[in-house]
């Protein structure tokens, strides 16, 4: 089975930052992409970045320019630094992956999120 932990969330102010982290148990033989997403109370869960194998990042129309989505080389963890935050970024943040286990099936996974609330 593979778990996917995150963390890094918490409560700033307007024009805050933080940095997200993902971090994927042993069981993954190799990573696809690592994407982040995002949903809050009543809405549906929304893409917000992602990095593929290789290191191509994409993200989502919305993000204006302040999130950065990375990896740590030789480890499974992914990171969101998320800067000049607005309330509108407030939601509970998720990771998910895209690879294969150590029995060689492909699989996608998700992390139980972090919330992350920004304050006016």
């Amino acid at each position: 089975q593979v778990h996917l932990v995150e963390s890094g969330g918490g409560l700033v102010h307007n024009g805050g930052s933080l940095r997200l982290s993902c971090t994927a148990s042993r069981s993954i033989f190799s990573v696809e992409a690592m994407d982040w997403y995002r949903q809050v109370p009543g809405d549906e869960r929304e893409w917000v970045a992602r990095i593929a194998f290789g290191g191509r990042t994409t993200y989502a129309d919305y993000v204006k320019g302040g999130f950065t989505i990375s990896r740590k080389n030789g480890k499974n963890t992914v990171y969101l630094q998320m800067n000049s935050l607005t309330p509108e970024d407030s939601a509970v943040y998720y990771c998910n992956v895209v690879g294969v286990d150590t029995d060689f099936r492909s699989f996608t996974s998700w992390g139980q999120g972090t919330h992350v609330t920004v304050s006016s």
